[in-house]
């Protein structure tokens, strides 16, 4: 009532507005009630009569109002103001139910109008970040996001960030934006972008600062290319060239990671050594000339100059008065008469020379043409040897007397291999075996037992082969005719295979394998090349095979075409090594062949020599194989104890020569052998020792593991590479040993042995010490050095060598024995039947199974009819 009274008085007489209704030219707003400071309302309207805030659905006491009065002097119309505080207290009064809000009501004289309505509200901010940014660490160019979640407020709090105190300004930095959500976005992080990273909340009431994220840009690091390869080290002979590269490109920053891998690569180089050259002796004086000198001259020749090598100095011809200047002048016209007659000298010289040449020449022929070669000239050809007559009842008898000194042996037997059974080989009927004749052939060749002190001694004597040994342990040696054989050095998986009819019939020859140790051969190897076999020589070379012979031995490389280049290489007679035949290329003569597989490989070559296997990497995955053993003493009266870790190519021969050597040790095997794959990866190897029990055993080596360089083992012309490790035993009483050896390629592969054996009288392993049981005897002449009877051999192949309808030839037969890669080979021979049974000869002697053979011939003839059997009797 008060309010309406109020308003009555108030009320003035006003014709001018009685009909107009309430208009607010200012309303009032929200606000926020910061700590406990009051708030203003304030509205104003015109025209009014009275103006009254309800707040809650409350009139606000009229005591509470301040009220202006007014008048527009635009409209004159009177305009009144009203204001009222809101203390903290009357808003938290109903905190919970509802907000508390507030709206004027204005009055005149044509009725009310309200204002809209203002709310009032506490402001606050909480100390706690929801979610702070995190310290991180990010390569170069990589996108990075600081998420933060401000605390909860009223009013919400405003985000800003913070790089090291300075405002965060995307507007400035388009690699920078801030998400609704208020998280930070660098979309590509840069060195300049490392620092320390704040996210800041503020609203009315206060300012709050996250933990600081400390943003760490970090840049890996990057080889430079290679520089050039240095000169070699030596300027004559063998040496070491490098080549480098630098870690800057980018250089690692920021705690980024170092380049992986080595900064140094070194490869072997050989210099050819600089000759100088040398005067040759003064020729003899000539005669004494027309004008009373004669002279005499020299060359530059002894040795000439070469590689470099300075040029002889001084004077080439030499004159020389010949009459201690007492000689008189020859009458004009005689010195025509004695060069005509000195002409005439010479031409019947020439003559006289011609015909004694012609004579020679027909006589060696003459030599040559002989029915028995005898190798103890094995570079110059074949001297003929007495030759007994041929009985007239028996042409097929060949007798060969190489030494009156030794005894001889005489083979006789049938074509068909003598075996203890019947041997059925089953093949298909008709005309694929038709009968032949039957023959006895009679070979007389010397003594393999009488023959070996001379046999080794006369090739001793020529100059090519000085080179190899002395004794008989790694050769074989034998002698043959057309029936062919083999040679074998016994636990080396080395052979010799001479197919039938490889030696013209009408001619014996002596022949021998021999295994070379590689400190005895200079086997020449540049850059990457690595030595895959052992080196063999077969001879004599110069020798007529009407066909290929076959060469097996082993040898130690993972083979794969992408990673390998792999080729034959051959001794010529001065001594230089030449590439005869790259593997997986076409090959640039049909004399050699070779079939690789994955332990061995098995050369075809009409032309007997010395051969080795070189590979060169293509790359860092080319691998070899080495074998690792390890041996220790049988018996050990002292302390100390020694394991000796050998790492060896892995072949057959190598494997052989150490554990000949182990023996006259006394080694004894203490594991069974592994194999590690060794890498073209620059990276040596190392080898180290674990888990030893310490009160009874300790190691004396001072660092934690041992090295073999790289090279030393990549080239392959060290065989017995191997390290010791030298063990102490606190006891002579101490019997068990037990650790663990660890064998590993930096970054490559390794192999792990567990020792765990008495030193006393542990054998586990001394059956590896025995050789694998190969034929003892390493020469088998006839055939006796075959698996397939001479008959069916020679049936198979007239049978197979022809185009059979339905492809049922010799091409079918090599599929059937995963032969059909190397046709082209095949097809370029005379027959190629025999060439696919001669390699299924090699590769399957002595323990090869006759019946799966048997089995694709039938497949290949099985159209000819039903199968029999054909025995020893049949032969």
């Amino acid at each position: 009532t008060g309010a309406q009274q109020s308003a009555t008085v108030a009320n003035p007489a006003s014709g001018a507005s009685s009909d107009l209704l309430p208009h607010f030219q200012l309303e009032p707003e929200d606000v926020y009630i910061v700590k406990n400071k009051a708030v203003s309302l304030t509205c104003r309207a015109t025209p009014a009569t009275q103006i009254y805030f309800k707040c809650n659905g409350e009139w606000v006491h009229q005591g509470d109002h301040i009220t202006q009065h007014s008048t527009d002097r635009s409209t004159g119309l009177p305009v009144m103001e009203v204001r009222i505080e809101v203390t903290r207290q009357q808003v938290e009064k109903i905190f919970g139910l509802e907000e508390y809000w507030c709206q004027c009501v204005a009055w005149s004289s044509s009725g009310t109008t309200k204002s809209q309505k203002a709310f009032v509200r506490i402001a606050y901010l909480r100390k706690n970040f929801e979610q702070e940014p995190t310290a991180r660490e990010v390569s170069i160019e990589q996108g990075i996001v600081l998420p933060c979640r401000p605390p909860e407020g009223i009013p919400p709090a405003e985000v800003e960030w913070l790089r090291n105190e300075e405002l965060v300004d995307p507007a400035l930095d388009a690699n920078v934006y801030v998400t609704p959500e208020h998280s930070l976005v660098l979309r590509q992080a840069r060195l300049a972008d490392t620092a320390n990273y704040t996210c800041v909340a503020k609203n009315i009431v206060a300012r709050r600062r996250s933990s600081s994220a400390a943003i760490t840009v970090y840049v890996n690091g990057g080889w430079s290319t290679w520089t050039q390869w240095s000169g070699c080290s030596t300027s004559c002979g063998r040496g070491w060239q490098k080549r480098s590269r630098t870690c800057t490109n980018p250089t690692p920053l920021n705690g980024g990671a170092f380049c992986e891998g080595q900064n140094v690569q070194k490869t072997a180089c050989t210099t050819l050594c600089p000759v100088d050259g040398a005067w040759s002796e003064w020729s003899k004086w000539s005669e004494c000339g027309a004008e009373c000198t004669h002279w005499r001259s020299r060359e530059c020749s002894d040795p000439a100059p070469r590689n470099g090598g300075r040029d002889c100095h001084g004077p080439e011809l030499d004159t020389r008065n010949c009459t201690s200047e007492l000689c008189t002048q020859a009458p004009p016209g005689t010195e025509d008469v004695a060069l005509y007659v000195g002409l005439v000298a010479v031409a019947v010289c020439l003559v006289l020379l011609l015909l004694v040449g012609v004579l020679v020449y027909c006589r060696k022929k003459g030599g040559l043409d002989a029915d028995v070669a005898d190798s103890s000239i094995l570079t110059a050809g074949f001297q003929p040897v007495s030759i007994k007559p041929s009985k007239a009842d028996n042409p097929s008898l060949l007798t060969i007397q190489p030494d009156l000194s030794t005894t001889t042996m005489t083979y006789q037997g049938s074509l068909c291999p003598r075996q203890d059974g019947p041997a059925k080989l089953q093949l298909p009927n008709g005309h694929l075996l038709s009968p032949l004749g039957a023959g006895r052939h009679t070979l007389h060749h010397s003594s393999p037992a009488a023959e070996g002190a001379d046999f080794v001694a006369r090739l001793s004597t020529q100059s090519y082969f000085r080179s190899l040994p002395r004794g008989t342990n790694n050769m074989a040696y034998g002698t043959f005719n057309f029936l062919g054989g083999r040679l074998m050095i016994p636990n080396t998986g080395i052979s010799l295979l001479i197919p039938p009819d490889a030696i013209p019939r009408g001619k014996i020859y002596e022949v021998y394998l021999t295994l070379h140790k590689q400190e005895e051969v200079r086997l020449p190897l540049a850059g990457c090349q690595t030595l895959l076999s052992p080196i063999v020589s077969c001879g004599p070379p110069g020798v007529l095979l009407t066909c290929p012979a076959i060469l097996a031995m082993g040898h130690c490389v993972e083979a794969s075409a992408e990673n390998w280049s792999i080729r034959l290489k051959k001794q010529s007679c001065e001594g230089t090594w030449e590439d005869v035949l790259q593997l997986g290329a076409e090959p640039c003569t049909e004399l050699y062949y070779c079939q690789l597989e994955a332990q061995a490989c098995y050369v075809f070559t009409e032309q007997l020599g010395r051969f080795a296997l070189v590979g060169e990497s293509l790359s860092m995955a080319a691998s070899k194989r080495l074998k690792l053993v390890l041996f220790a003493p049988a018996a050990c009266p002292s302390l100390e104890y020694n394991i000796r870790v050998y790492c060896l190519s892995d072949t057959q021969d190598v494997l052989k020569e150490v554990i000949q050597l182990e023996k006259q040790l006394g080694g004894q095997l203490i594991g069974a052998p592994r194999v590690l794959h060794f890498k073209d990866s620059y990276h040596n190897l190392r080898l180290s020792i674990h888990d030893m029990p310490s009160s009874l055993w300790k190691s004396k080596l001072l660092a934690s593991y041992q090295e073999i360089p790289f090279y030393h083992i990549w080239s392959g012309l060290q065989p017995f590479l191997h390290c010791t490790f030298t063990l102490e035993r606190l006891s002579t009483s101490t019997c068990e040993l037990a650790c663990k050896i660890w064998v590993w390629q930096v970054e490559g592969d390794g192999q792990s042995f567990t020792v765990n054996f008495n030193i006393a009288k542990d054998t586990r392993f001394s059956d590896w010490l025995v050789p694998d049981n190969e034929v003892a005897t390493p020469a088998l002449v006839g055939p006796s050095a075959f698996k397939i009877p001479f008959l069916i051999r020679q049936k198979i192949i007239s049978s197979l060598d022809p185009p059979g309808t339905r492809g049922a030839d010799w091409r079918t037969l090599a599929q059937k024995l995963n032969l059909d890669s190397h046709l082209s080979f095949f097809a370029s021979k005379p027959s190629p039947t025999a060439m696919i049974l001669n390699l299924w000869e090699a590769r399957h002697f002595p323990n090869g199974n006759l019946s799966q053979l048997a089995a694709a011939v039938a497949e290949v003839g099985k159209q000819d009819g039903a199968l029999f059997a054909v025995s020893e009797a049949e032969c």
